[in-house]
């Protein structure tokens, strides 16, 4: 199989579209931290937009490991939103389930691929 296809990983295409989603919610968040919480617009922009932004940018990061540690500071920082709208403690649960279910799956995928062009490998060279 070609080097490219080894190389994609599932862990982090699952992440990144958890993370892109989570971006769109979270910056939705901003008009319903000004009009319902009355946070004052500078910090909800900051806040809503800032983590909207992070997301995006954690998601274009996820090649390097770092990014997954960011990626679970971010979903506590989803959750912890629910002190100042409610809504978010169970938004920001939805979407830390989904990035830990992705973060595991993607995980387990890789281990299991790996193991499986190690494998087709050995089988090769013996055939050869």
């Amino acid at each position: 199989m070609s080097t490219p296809e080894r190389e994609r990983s599932p862990r982090r295409g699952m992440c990144a579209a958890t993370l892109s989603l989570e971006a769109i919610t979270l910056g939705l968040t901003t008009p319903v931290l000004i009009t319902i919480a009355d946070v004052d617009a500078p910090l909800a922009l900051t806040i809503g937009l800032g983590l909207a932004v992070l997301c995006l940018l954690t998601a274009g990061a996820l090649r390097s490991e770092w990014a997954y540690g960011l990626g679970w500071a971010i979903q506590v920082a989803a959750i912890c939103l629910g002190f100042v709208v409610g809504m978010m403690f169970f938004l920001g649960a939805v979407f830390a389930g989904l990035w830990a279910t992705s973060y595991l799956l993607g995980r387990k995928i890789e281990r299991e691929r790996a193991a499986a062009f190690a494998a087709y490998d050995a089988q090769e060279r013996a055939g050869d």
